[in-house]
């Protein structure tokens, strides 16, 4: 059985984002592998009360690297760029533990985990006599800047200057250079950040999103007695996610039999506003935030996930969206635009707020007319969640993983 060495700064099994993106690699992972994790000491609680019901637990070590509360509150408040520093400083110490692991342990595989954004790479490329692998990574080269029309002005001006800064990273960061030249295998975790890997660094990345999806039982539907198209919008009421071209989009449909059932977090009011003056509210249901259960269960009886969002990883909910055999109509970008196909859902181009939302429309127009196509692509969301799920990608590493070591 390989022995695999996994930097993995957050990792936790009761926490979604990138500690549950980390605890699902590293648990997944220990079916096929004995791995050794070193990450931060945040969730060690729930890491260790986890494992004494994890039947691969066994195969899976724990080494960590605690940093102070301030530290983690830095970490949490996303944008917080003070964070890298103490980052770096994390990355420093984590060496030196895994240079003491890789000895003891006699590792087959290094492999620097997360966090997944390519900026701070950390510093395992200065092992030496061991193959190392990176990723997945999301090294996105830029936010698509047409979609900035609604933020406000100083969301607009700190999202410009990542974009800048961003794509000078790319360029120029020795590390980021040093692990990708190092590295026998880095791991993309779009084809946005495929791109960008061959752009920057002319290096052929593989294409592996970040996250999969756990497969469940079987459940009966129950979508295919409504009068009107429900489409369901899940997501954070930021500019990011784009919920105004949603409802721009249900004034420009010609059929207007159809219901937007909208769960979320964050300032309602304006979008309500916005719903008024589009004399679209009486199509507008509002969930607020809601629930885990609550979500799946709307999944079940809504016909679309309509999910607008411009800027992602890749997005745990559409995931989650074909477990539950729900089509999905999305843009052509991110982890999303990876995932989805012409089987299970739609996709339009990432080209501008007025075009798109032109687009949007079509397609729900024609959803609403065509209710057997729809029908069809649940179907097929059935077949198409067994690829996705946590298990084949894992299957797919370890098999890379065992092609490296021959190679080595």
């Amino acid at each position: 059985m390989l022995k695999i060495l996994i930097n993995s700064y957050a990792c936790s099994p009761h926490t979604g984002s990138e500690p549950g993106m980390g605890w699902n690699w590293c648990a997944n992972l220990a079916k096929y592998c004995e791995v050794h994790v070193i990450t931060e000491g945040e969730f060690k609680d729930y890491i260790e009360d986890a494992l004494k019901t994890l039947p691969q637990a066994s195969n899976m070590h724990f080494y960590y690297n605690p940093v102070s509360e301030e530290i983690r509150k830095m970490c949490w408040n996303q944008g917080d760029w003070r964070f890298y520093k103490h980052y770096r400083l994390w990355q420093k110490k984590t060496l030196e533990i895994a240079r003491a692991v890789v000895e003891k342990e006699n590792i087959d595989i290094v492999h620097q985990l997360n966090m997944i954004g390519f900026r701070e790479p950390g510093y395992l490329w200065k092992l030496e006599n061991v193959p190392i692998v990176w990723g997945p990574v999301d090294a996105k080269e830029s936010f698509p800047e047409s979609f900035l029309n609604q933020a406000d002005y100083k969301t607009r001006l700190f999202t410009k200057l990542k974009n800048r800064i961003t794509k000078f990273q790319l360029k120029h960061s020795a590390r980021v250079k040093r692990l990708a030249e190092k590295a026998s295998l880095v791991i993309a975790a779009s084809s946005n950040s495929q791109d960008s890997f061959k752009k920057f660094l002319n290096i052929d990345a593989k294409l592996i999103n970040e996250t999969g999806c756990y497969i469940k039982e079987e459940t009966l539907n129950e979508r295919s007695s409504h009068e009107c198209l429900n489409l369901l919008w899940v997501g954070k009421f930021d500019f990011r996610k784009q919920l105004n071209l949603a409802i721009k989009t249900l004034a420009e449909l010609s059929n207007k039999n159809v219901r937007l059932h909208i769960v979320g977090d964050g300032n309602m009011l304006k979008f309500k506003e916005l719903a008024q003056s589009l004399e679209v509210e009486s199509l507008c249901v509002w969930y607020g935030l809601v629930s885990h259960s609550k979500v799946q269960e709307l999944m079940k009886t809504s016909d679309l996930l309509f999910f607008t969002s411009v800027a992602e990883g890749t997005p745990h909910v559409v995931l989650e969206a074909i477990s539950n055999h729900l089509p999905i109509i999305c843009f052509n970008t991110c982890g999303q635009g990876d995932i989805v196909n012409n089987e299970i859902g739609f996709k339009v181009p990432l080209s501008n707020p007025e075009k798109a939302t032109q687009d949007f429309s079509n397609i729900i127009n024609s959803a609403i007319r065509e209710r057997d196509k729809l029908f069809s692509l649940s179907q097929n969301c059935k077949d198409y969640k067994f690829k996705l799920s946590w298990d084949y990608k894992s299957r797919e590493v370890v098999s890379l993983y065992k092609s490296l070591t021959k190679s080595f």
